[in-house]
C-alpha cells in the first residue's frame, strides 16, 4: 500500500473526470433507453398543471443550475473532509463507485417515478405502489428525516456565517440578484442568456466589492450578526422561499449559486492542475479500524455514512420528488438533470477530499480535533505534530486550532492550494473568507427547496385529514404548512439541540436514499422490468444493509456508552420506520414477481403494449 502514498492530486482529478464521463456516455444512457424509457411524448406534469407558482416548464440549463444547488448541500463539502480521517483511498473509492452505480441511479429513476406520477412525493409513490398503510409510514419517516436535515445545514451554515461581515453581506447579495433575474426570465423571452450575465456580474460585483465594503466599520457593524441573529433570520427565509412562487427567488437564486458553486470547483481544479500538489495524508490511516478523534467507528461502515451526498444521499429524493418534477419539460431531460446532477457533485465531493488531503495530517488533526482532547490525541500520535497551521493561522487572522466540523478544513485546504500560486500568499486571507461563504451558499441553496418540499409533505398529509389543503392554490393552506414546518426545523436551529445531530443525519439520510431505491424498483416491476429493475434493487438493498450496520454501530458502541439516550432514541425509531416500509415493499415485490403482465402504467399503457412499444 506504500506505493499508492504521495500521490498526486492531478491524478485523482484525471481519474474522476474520466470515469464520470464514461458512465454519463454509457450507464447513464443505458439508464434512460433500456431501464426508464424515456419518452419526449409523454406530458410532464410542469405541463399538465402549470400554475406559475410550483409547477413551471423550466429551460433545462436553469433546472439543471436549480437541482444541482438543491441537492449539493454540505454532504459533497463536509463529508469528504470528515472522511479523510481514514485516508484518500477509502473515500475516493466510495465517491466514484457510489456515484456512478449508486446516487445517479437513485437521482433518476425517483424523479421518473415522481414524474410519472403527476409530480407527487415518495410518499405518495409509496401509497400507490405499495399500499397506503407504508405510504403513511413512509411519509412519517422522511418528514422526520427532513426537520433534522435542514436543521442540521442550518446549523453548519450558521457556524460558517456569524460574526463573519463579508460571507454574511455577499450571500445576502445573491437574495436581490436572484430576484431581479427571475423578473427578467419571466417578463422577457428567451432571456436565460441575458439574466445569466447581469447574474454573474452583479455576483462578481458583490464578491469583489463586499471585500471592500466591509473595510468600512459602519457597513461591516451592519452584518456581523450573532448565532441567535442569523438563527431567526434562516428560519424566515426558509419560510418566504417555500411560499413564493418557485420564479421568483428559489429557481433563479439556486441557478445564480451554482454559477459561484462550479465556477469556484472549477477554479480549485484549475489550481491543482496549475500547482498539482501532493496529497499529504496517506491512502490508508491508523483509524481505518476505529478510535479517530474525527470519526469514532471504524471506515467500514461509517465511510458509507459520512460520505451521503457526494455518492448517495437520500435527500436527494427529496428534491426528485418535490421542487424538480414540477419543473421538468421533457421526460428525456431526466437524464441531464438527474444523472447529470449527482455527476457533477461526486466531482465536488472528491475536490473536497483532494482539498482536506492535501493538508499535513498534523495540520488535518489539529483543525478537526476538539481542544480539549488535543493534548490527549497528541501524546498517543506523537508524530502528528503542526507544520504550517500557526502560518496559516496568521496569514488568516484565525485560531485554527480544534475548528471542527470539515468547513474549516476544507476553506484551508482549498486556500492552501490557491496559496501555492505565485504571489497570492498575501491574499490567503481572501480565500478563506471566499471559502467559508462558498460553503454558506451550497448549504442555503438546500435550505430553501427543502423547505419547500417540506411543505409540499405536509400538505399532502394535513389533506389526508383535511381535503382542502389539497388545493396547492389554496393560500391559507399554503401558509399554515410553510409556517407549521418551518417552526419544526427553525426551533431546533434556535435552541441549538441540533447540533450533535451529524451522524444520525447520516444514518437518516442513507436510509432515506436506500427508501427511494427501494420503492421505485417496485415501479419498475410492476411495468414488467424485472431485469433491469436490479439496476436500482442491488444498490438500494445494499444500501439498507449497510446503514442498519452502521446504526446498529452508532447506537450500542457510541451513543448509549456516552449516555445519549435521546439520539439513540431517534436513530433507532428513524431505523424502525424505515424496517417497516423495506418489509411491507419486498412483500409487494414478492407479489407482483407471481403476477402476469397485466398491470397498467400510469399513462394507460398496459405493460404488454409497453415492451412491444
Amino acid at each position: 500500500m506504500e506505493f499508492l502514498n504521495g500521490v498526486n492530486a492531478l491524478t485523482l482529478v484525471f481519474v474522476s473526470l474520466l470515469v464520470f464521463a464514461i458512465a454519463y456516455r454509457f450507464y447513464g444512457i443505458f439508464m434512460a433507453n433500456k431501464v426508464l424509457r424515456l419518452n419526449a411524448n409523454n406530458v410532464t406534469p410542469a405541463v399538465e398543471f402549470a400554475d406559475g407558482k410550483d409547477y413551471v416548464a423550466t429551460n433545462k440549463n436553469v433546472l439543471f443550475g436549480h437541482h444541482f444547488a438543491a441537492i449539493a448541500a454540505a454532504g459533497p463539502l463536509v463529508g469528504p473532509v470528515l472522511a479523510a480521517q481514514f485516508g484518500y483511498l477509502p473515500g475516493t473509492l466510495w465517491i466514484l463507485i457510489g456515484c456512478v452505480l449508486g446516487g445517479g441511479v437513485h437521482d433518476m429513476i425517483v424523479l421518473f417515478a415522481s414524474v410519472r406520477h403527476k409530480g407527487q412525493s415518495l410518499a405518495t409513490i409509496a401509497s400507490k405502489e405499495i399500499g397506503k398503510g407504508t405510504g403513511t409510514i413512509a411519509g412519517f419517516a422522511i418528514l422526520f428525516i427532513l426537520i433534522l436535515t435542514l436543521a442540521g445545514l442550518s446549523l453548519a451554515c450558521i457556524s460558517a456565517m456569524h460574526e463573519a461581515s463579508w460571507s454574511l453581506f455577499t450571500v445576502i447579495a445573491t437574495m436581490p440578484i436572484a430576484v431581479l433575474m427571475g423578473l427578467i426570465m419571466r417578463y422577457r423571452k428567451n432571456s436565460v442568456t441575458l439574466a445569466s450575465i447581469i447574474g454573474g456580474i452583479l455576483l462578481i460585483a458583490s464578491i469583489i466589492g463586499g471585500h471592500n465594503l466591509m473595510q468600512i466599520k459602519e457597513i461591516s457593524d451592519l452584518f456581523h450578526w450573532n448565532v441567535k441573529t442569523i438563527s431567526i433570520s434562516i428560519t424566515i427565509y426558509g419560510f418566504l422561499a417555500s411560499v413564493l412562487p418557485v420564479w421568483l427567488l428559489l429557481v433563479p437564486r439556486d441557478y445564480l449559486s451554482t454559477y459561484l458553486k462550479i465556477g469556484t470547483i472549477l477554479m480549485l481544479a484549475v489550481g491543482v492542475i496549475f500547482v498539482h500538489p501532493t496529497l499529504q495524508m496517506p491512502a490508508i490511516t491508523d483509524f481505518i479500524n476505529g478510535g479517530g478523534p474525527v470519526i469514532g467507528g471504524p471506515v467500514l461502515p461509517f465511510i458509507f455514512i459520512v460520505i451521503a451526498c457526494g455518492a448517495i444521499s437520500g435527500f436527494h429524493a427529496v428534491i426528485a420528488t418535490g421542487t424538480t418534477p414540477k419543473m421538468l419539460n421533457s421526460e428525456k431531460e431526466i437524464l441531464f438533470v438527474g444523472y447529470g446532477a449527482m455527476l457533477v457533485e461526486g466531482f465536488v465531493a472528491l475536490m473536497a477530499l483532494i482539498a482536506a488531503c492535501t493538508l499535513v495530517p498534523g495540520d488535518y488533526f489539529a483543525i478537526n480535533t476538539p481542544k480539549e482532547m488535543y493534548d490527549t490525541f497528541l501524546a498517543q500520535n506523537p508524530g502528528m505534530h503542526t507544520v504550517d497551521l500557526d502560518h496559516f493561522s496568521e496569514k488568516i487572522g484565525v485560531d485554527l486550532h480544534g475548528r471542527t466540523g470539515g468547513a474549516v478544513s476544507l476553506a484551508v485546504g482549498m486556500a492552501h492550494i490557491f496559496n501555492k500560486i505565485p504571489f497570492m500568499d498575501d491574499v490567503m486571507a481572501y480565500w478563506y473568507n471566499f471559502a467559508i461563504m462558498f460553503e454558506a451558499v451550497f448549504i442555503l441553496t438546500a435550505i430553501d427547496a427543502g423547505t419547500r418540499v417540506g411543505r409540499f409533505f405536509l400538505q399532502e398529509m394535513i389533506g389526508g385529514v383535511i381535503p382542502k389543503f389539497n388545493d396547492k392554490n389554496w393560500m391559507p393552506g399554503i401558509l399554515i404548512s410553510s409556517a407549521i414546518f418551518t417552526f419544526s426545523w427553525g426551533y431546533l436551529v434556535y435552541t441549538g439541540n441540533v447540533s450533535s445531530i451529524w451522524p444520525l443525519f447520516g444514518i437518516s439520510n442513507q436510509l432515506l436514499a436506500a427508501c427511494g431505491l427501494i420503492v421505485c424498483t417496485t415501479m419498475l416491476i410492476r411495468m414488467n422490468r424485472k431485469k433491469y429493475a436490479l439496476c436500482s434493487a442491488i444498490p438500494g438493498v445494499f444500501m439498507a444493509i449497510i446503514t442498519f450496520w452502521a446504526g446498529y454501530e452508532q447506537v450500542f458502541n457510541i451513543y448509549l456508552p456516552k449516555q445519549q439516550y435521546l439520539l439513540a432514541s431517534l436513530a433507532i425509531l428513524a431505523m424502525l420506520l424505515m424496517l417497516i416500509v423495506f418489509i411491507n415493499t419486498f412483500k409487494r415485490w414478492s407479489k407482483l414477481l407471481k403476477m402476469e403482465a397485466k398491470h397498467v402504467d400510469y399513462y394507460g399503457d398496459t405493460v404488454k403494449e409497453l415492451v412491444e412499444r
